[in-house]
């Protein structure tokens, strides 16, 4: 719902097909009572109060005494929870008559890199930097709305003694997509 998309329930049960009417109708409304989602727009349709939804942006976040609070498995139904609503979104894109992935310049690649704490806090740092300025465009007929979604976490622990030589591994040339 980024980007200031205006949903109802039922638009949301239409991109998410492998979940209940139920279950998303139920989020919804914690969404809603938590002040996550707020009601842009209430109207009759059939005798029925049919409710606009819209994200707050300034609550769809964690901070990090929420993050460090929440256990494991909270962090994993949550990462499960953004990777169905990805699925559900790249789901709805491609169902669209006019998708062409090629135009599009649709990516969905994973880069494996070793940083440093600070090399690691710099490339967050470049690509909020590379992101906010946009984050604030109107649509326009000149604009087409991108989803962009980050996922970051290590994937190995440092190791113990690389057994790299530092000099060839300077001269080794990228493969292809990097």
């Amino acid at each position: 719902m980024r980007g200031g998309r205006e949903l109802t329930t039922a638009d949301l049960c239409d991109r998410i097909r492998d979940v209940s009417k139920a279950t998303v109708y139920r989020h919804v409304d914690l969404l809603a009572a938590g002040g996550v989602l707020e009601v842009a727009l209430e109207r009759r349709v059939r005798g029925a109060v049919e409710r606009r939804y819209r994200l707050r942006r300034d609550r769809a976040g964690i901070d990090t005494a929420t993050a460090s609070s929440l256990s494991l498995d909270d962090h994993r139904s949550a990462f499960a929870a953004a990777l169905a609503v990805l699925t559900a979104e790249f789901t709805a894109y491609l169902g669209r008559d006019t998708a062409d992935p090629v135009a599009d310049l649709v990516g969905y690649r994973q880069h494996a890199v070793w940083l440093s704490p600070g090399e690691l806090h710099g490339m967050i740092d470049g690509m909020r930097e590379a992101i906010a300025p946009h984050l604030a465009n109107e649509p326009s007929p000149a604009r087409t709305q991108y989803l962009i979604s980050p996922i970051l976490f290590p994937v190995e622990a440092p190791p113990t003694e690389t057994g790299i030589d530092s000099t060839a591994a300077g001269s080794q040339s990228p493969g292809p997509g990097i």
